[in-house]
């Protein structure tokens, strides 16, 4: 498709011809020949006298040529341009918000990293979110991490690396030693708010049931229900821990329940890479972004014309300057 990058231009076109309805012919004064019988003369014929000049004249199909010439380099200032076809990328989009425990009892080392070794939950949390989030491109991520209270730590960004540098930045114990996580899931909805996407998820991992939070989670479920929010629940504690370290599967898999979400129990960090694999396959969809119309120049094309036409107009003039001297040299 071709277009101009400038189009009002093209009404320069219309100039030579308005110019010279509008202008007077040039005229080319000429000494003429003084008598001293012009008067007589002229009573004689009957003829008035004018000034002393000659109109010239120039033949329609010289102006026509002068007037395409003209035409050719209006166009090369219009800047015509090919725009190409758009240039279209299909991604799956949505809006994920993960809530991380940083509680106390996140420091217990009963989880197997990739080497074998046995490390603490949120170790492996990390090391699993971290090959989580390279799998992420085209979807806002935000991260919440929750102790005694609810923090955002990183907002919905497609800046992937940022993310994961401030998720490895997170420590046991920085949002204090218990668990807020009814607090994190209100703390969720808000960041939904300004969010415009349909599929929006939050993927929630606690170790141990909630003791600090102002509002229950279930309370906060039915709230992120009403939101169209759904949230799934990984639970990484020892289902046979008691008092505050103590995994309450029950509240968890509720809070699921009532969002429309799945509750996933991880055991080890081999089971949290299946959970984390069987996420990937929950709630995508296909937008597509337009994201630029490369645009081709073609100025030169009419410019080029424009100089090639005048230097054979100027060799042939040149040449018939030339043939009429040889001519006058031999007549």
């Amino acid at each position: 498709m071709y277009t101009l990058a400038y189009p009002w231009l093209l009404l320069l076109i219309l100039l030579p011809p308005l110019l010279r309805l509008v202008l007077p012919p040039y005229r080319e004064p000429r000494q003429a020949i003084r008598v001293p019988w012009f008067e007589r003369t002229a009573k004689i014929t009957g003829a008035e006298p004018g000034e002393g000049a000659v109109v010239t004249r120039t033949s329609w199909l010289r102006l026509l040529f002068q007037w395409l010439l003209w035409s050719l380099l209006v166009l090369a200032i219009a800047r015509p341009q090919f725009l190409e076809p758009p240039i279209r990328r299909v991604e799956p989009t949505r809006d994920l918000l993960l809530l991380v425990d940083l509680s106390g009892s996140m420091e217990a080392e009963d989880f197997t990293n990739a080497a074998g070794e046995k490390v603490d939950r949120l170790t492996a949390v990390k090391e699993v979110l971290d090959d989580f989030l390279t799998r992420r491109e085209g979807d806002r991520v935000g991260l919440i991490v929750f102790g005694n209270a609810a923090f955002v730590q990183v907002p919905f960004t497609q800046d992937l690396d940022a993310c994961r540098m401030l998720l490895e930045e997170t420590a046991v114990r920085m949002a204090g030693p218990r668990t807020a996580f009814g607090d994190a899931i209100g703390l969720g909805i808000t960041l939904f708010e300004r969010s415009e996407v349909e599929d929006r998820v939050m993927i929630a991992l606690t170790d141990g049931n909630d003791t600090s939070s102002k509002i229950p989670p279930a309370e906060a479920a039915k709230i992120a229900n009403d939101n169209e929010i759904q949230i799934h629940v990984v639970g990484v504690g020892d289902p046979t821990s008691t008092g505050e370290e103590e995994l309450d599967e029950e509240a968890l898999r509720a809070v699921a329940d009532t969002t429309g979400g799945r509750y996933f129990f991880a055991q080890d960090r081999d089971e949290l890479e299946t959970i984390y694999d069987e996420l990937d396959r929950l709630g995508t969809r296909d937008i597509e972004a337009e994201t630029y119309r490369p645009r081709l120049d073609r100025f030169q094309w009419p410019l080029a014309a424009f100089l090639i036409l005048g230097l054979l107009q100027h060799a042939g003039l040149l040449m018939r300057n030339a043939w009429r001297a040889r001519r006058a040299a031999h007549g």
